[in-house]
Order: structure tokens, then sequence, then C-alpha cells
């Protein structure tokens, strides 16, 4: 059975406004296979940001590892790295 990657993406306020509106098309950087292993998910608020140790929004999670300062590049590296 192929392993699942669940991504959650940030879209409350701070994280949308430092970034985090282009997280939102990660989908559409990822090749084929990887879309049928990972599943992508929108939310609210993560709480990382209330807590400064968790870094720089915008922020978003791989399997529940926090990814501060997101980018595509950054989640799309979690996921190999999930999947190896």
């Amino acid at each position: 059975m192929d392993k699942k990657v669940n991504v959650k993406i940030c879209i409350g306020t701070l994280c949308y406004v430092m970034g985090g509106s282009e997280l939102q098309l990660l989908e559409e950087h990822l090749n084929d296979d990887l879309k049928k292993r990972v599943s992508i998910e929108g939310t609210t608020c993560l709480d990382y940001c209330h807590n400064e140790d968790n870094g720089k929004p915008p922020f978003a999670s791989v399997n529940g590892k926090c990814i501060q300062r997101a980018s595509i590049t950054k989640i799309i590296n979690q996921i190999k790295k999930e999947l190896e």
C-alpha cells in the first residue's frame, strides 16, 4: 500500500498576508504521482503563530511537522522526505 502524506496549509489572516496565499496552489505544482499520494487541506489556523519557537509565518504542516516560512518548494521537499 502506498504511503499517504497529509498537508495542512494555514489560511488564517496572518499566514495569508505573509505569503500563504500562494500555498493554496500547491496541487498545481505536484506531479501526477505525488498528487495521488498527497492530501491537501486548508485550515483557518494551525496555532503555530502563537508560539514564537515555531518560527515565522506562513505556516504549513506535513504529516504534523511544522514548516515555518512555508513555500511550495519547502512543502514539496518535506513531502518527498515523508515518502522515502
